[in-house]
């Protein structure tokens, strides 16, 4: 009987450090090419939070940098999958696994072509709509009922192929609509962590109804 009320003490524990904890995750690629492109945005967003909270050099572990932050009494992971755009599901599943998380303490940071440059958009879950990684998070946990931050890049000019356009670094006036972005974006995870996803939207979804 001892061992059976212990290993219940032990269970309600894990639940509620897990409900403590929050995975951020930022999509990119990680070779030094990509640094500054359209489709390292959610990178970008996870190095100016772990600058801004002080969580020190990330290690790479699950597939992944990975570095632990605080804020707000609550835990935070954030992640930069190292497996490529595409494969990015694999290390969010890793990770969801390894720290027993459920869907909604994960917010997935992403470019999105259907949004103007300088814009974003917090939803609540969604199709993968064309991208690449959120759909490998969405086959690798099954599910797409996870919140994520969608910051817009806009569409690429006439004659140009997407995969060229997402690759190129962010410049001109879109840079000048981008990198207050990615400052909101930062703010807006906080919220996210501090006072929860309805907040956060009510916050910072204003005005973007006739565009999403």
């Amino acid at each position: 009987m001892p061992l059976c009320e212990g290993a219940l003490i032990l269970l309600v524990a894990l639940r509620n450090w897990s409900d403590l904890m929050y995975l951020i995750v930022g999509l990119g690629n990680p070779k030094k090419e990509y640094v500054g492109s359209r489709h390292n945005l959610g990178f970008r967003v996870i190095e100016t939070l772990s600058r801004h909270l002080k969580s020190g050099k990330p290690v790479q572990k699950h597939r992944a940098l990975l570095a632990s932050a605080e804020y707000e009494d609550q835990k935070i992971l954030l992640a930069q999958p190292l497996t490529y755009m595409n494969r990015s599901g694999l290390a969010v599943n890793e990770i969801m696994r390894n720290y027993q998380l459920y869907p909604e303490k994960l917010l997935v940071i992403y470019d999105d072509l259907d949004l103007p440059p300088g814009s974003m958009r917090l939803r609540k879950k969604g199709s993968g709509a064309g991208h690449r990684g959120v759909q490998s998070i969405i086959n690798s946990l099954g599910t797409n009922d996870f919140p994520r931050l969608r910051l817009g890049i806009g569409k690429p000019p006439p004659g140009m192929e997407t995969a060229d356009y997402v690759l190129q670094p962010v410049e001109g006036h879109d840079r000048e609509l981008i990198e207050p972005a990615i400052k909101r974006a930062m703010e807006a995870v906080l919220v996210f962590v501090s006072d929860g996803l309805e907040t956060a939207m009510n916050n910072f979804n204003q005005g973007l109804s006739s565009i999403e």
